[in-house]
């Protein structure tokens, strides 16, 4: 059966706000008239989560139920979300009530109608703490746009719409899901929207956030910019810097040995700056030689990366009476 839209939710002990959430999602969807599913993924809670979930599959023949048999993150619960999602337009959003389900039919709209292929929330007036999150979320999201060429205001936002092929097209894991446009980009998928979105305080639990998340971001934004362009050909990179180390290195040594045959041997080459640097240059060189060559052989070798314990899976039955 077509469905119109996939609704995936990442949740982390979330037991609560479930009910709401589901029983919100439901009524938009139904006064739209779309064909839906809500893929709610537990990503090790050790609350109650689980049984809630299992209450709500029994209740609405649209939920599916996924369970990670510990703590892996929101990256590996959206990319076991993506890979599950069978709607012509997938939507994500966060489990806490924060994303307001109203947003739907306007991102599923922009996809549909404006022919976007992503379009990401962008949360304008937000209730967090200022100092410990408005701030370092704003310098993020600036350093973000700078190095990625993707003008978003909020790329962290979990309220996102996508075209179907997008998130079959795209890996998500580590700590990747800060940057799935720029995973998108460079997928080649070139229009990127943004929608202004309701952020409306948190109704129950603790929010998961802390400081290591932004150390953790910009480490990651360092990566996804390396692996997007050198992930399938890492030679590329440590070959470039690794000719140029050496060839810095060796005309140096050029320079010395000429300067001692020209001078003799009065002229002392160890006694030399210059010595020590060429003798590091050409050691870095083709230690970048050496990396790149491994790289190159794990590149073409490297088993799955994205394999997560599921302990269940509930909602993929024959539809109920």
């Amino acid at each position: 059966m077509h469905t119109d839209i996939s609704i995936v939710v990442p949740l982390f002990n979330e037991e609560e706000s479930l009910p709401e959430l589901m029983s919100w999602i439901d009524k938009v969807c139904k006064e739209n008239a779309y064909v839906y599913e809500v893929i709610m993924i537990d990503d090790g809670s050790t609350d109650n989560s689980w049984e809630v979930v299992e209450k709500l599959v029994s209740q609405y023949d649209t939920v599916r139920g996924i369970r990670f048999q510990r703590n892996y993150g929101k990256s590996a619960a959206l990319n076991e979300g993506f890979k599950a999602a069978a709607g012509e337009v997938v939507i994500t959003m966060d489990a806490d009530l924060q994303d307001s389900p109203d947003e739907i039919p306007e991102l599923y709209r922009m996809i549909i109608v404006d022919g976007f292929d992503l379009v990401s929330g962008w949360k304008k007036v937000r209730y967090d703490n200022v100092v410990t999150k408005n701030l370092p979320s704003k310098l993020y999201n600036a350093v973000n746009r700078s190095l990625s060429g993707i003008q978003l205001h909020d790329f962290n936002c979990g309220l996102k719409s996508y075209k179907r092929k997008v998130v079959k097209s795209i890996e998500v894991y580590g700590e990747m899901h800060r940057f799935i446009p720029v995973l998108a980009k460079w997928a080649g998928f070139k229009k990127i929207g943004e929608k202004v979105v309701v952020h409306r305080p948190r109704k129950y639990g603790v929010s998961k956030f802390g400081w290591e998340r932004f150390i953790n971001g910009f480490l990651d934004l360092l990566t996804v910019q390396f692996t997007s362009r050198f992930g399938k050909k890492p030679m590329h990179f440590f070959g470039v810097w690794g000719t140029i180390m050496f060839l810095l290195g060796f005309i140096i040594t050029l320079y010395l040995v000429g300067a001692r045959l020209y001078y003799g041997a009065d002229y002392g080459l160890t006694g030399k700056v210059g010595f020590y640097l060429a003798i590091a240059t050409m050691i870095m060189g083709t230690q970048f030689f050496l990396t790149g060559f491994v790289s190159e052989l794990v590149t073409r070798n490297a088993p799955d990366r994205n394999h997560y314990l599921v302990e269940q899976r509930t909602g993929w039955e024959m539809p109920k009476d």
